[in-house]
């Protein structure tokens, strides 16, 4: 990690490699903006006024004061009693062959249905879809190409890309018409509530059982939260029996 000096704050360096572990803090949905320009200069100006203001509690003796002193305790009590129950918890985690025994105990719960990867083309009217239907045939235009130019459908920004989807997502009938095609073929116009559509089809999947490496990070997941939450109710009972627990 760069130790390179990015800031210098009431007369206090703070280093690249500090300011990283404070950014690692941010909350996730804020990650993507303070890897902009803007954003990154927004989480240190952030970072430095913490020591600005630090100096403040000092130059007023808020920092012995009996409020901020209990506020402390309080805060100490909370990180300690966190971090001891990380550092319990930490090295437990499920194994290959316990991943893999859910998995083939499990496996009607992976179930999954027939898939699609398709792109199309919306247009208004059936003739305007046959007049794209013919350019195509013809060599004149890639789908994509059509897609781009004609399509009213917010898709055709991307060559009409609708991604992978699963059969009762589309309307009825651009459903049937995609789920009882062949990969690779070329349908329509489809008529909709939405207008004529032009199809293509570019990948089909059967209903099926997902396969162990598509699943196994969930299952690693749930064994392992299911392993720490039995070890933390072992070792609270454990505390309980050592120091006591009444309520009243």
């Amino acid at each position: 990690m760069d130790n390179k000096v990015i800031a210098v704050v009431a007369g206090r360096e703070i280093t690249e490699e500090e300011f990283a572990q404070f950014e690692a803090r941010i909350p996730q949905e804020q990650q993507a903006y303070i890897k902009t320009p803007e954003g990154r200069k927004q989480a240190l100006t952030q970072y430095a006024n913490y020591f600005l203001f630090e100096k403040l509690g000092q130059e007023k003796g808020y920092d012995k004061s009996e409020e901020f002193l209990t506020m402390l305790e309080g805060v100490q009590r909370e990180l300690l009693s966190q971090y001891a129950l990380t550092q319990t918890v930490k090295d437990i985690r499920a194994t290959e062959e316990e991943c893999r025994a859910y998995y083939e105990e499990h496996k009607d719960s992976f179930k999954k249905g027939a898939q699609a990867s398709a792109k199309h083309i919306l247009t208004a009217t059936e003739e305007e879809s046959k007049k794209i239907l013919a350019e195509i045939q013809n060599g004149e235009k890639t789908f994509e190409e059509a897609a781009k130019e004609y399509s009213t459908c917010p898709s055709g920004a991307k060559g009409g890309d609708l991604g992978t989807f699963g059969r009762g997502q589309m309307v009825k009938e651009f459903d049937e018409a995609v789920f009882t095609a062949e990969a690779g073929k070329l349908l329509g116009p489809i008529k909709t509530n939405f207008g004529y559509h032009l199809i293509r089809v570019d990948a089909l999947t059967g209903e099926g059982t997902a396969a162990y490496e598509e699943v196994a990070p969930q299952i690693a997941q749930q064994i392992t939260a299911e392993k720490q939450n039995k070890v933390y109710m072992e070792v609270r009972q454990e505390l309980i029996e050592k120091y006591g627990l009444e309520f009243k």
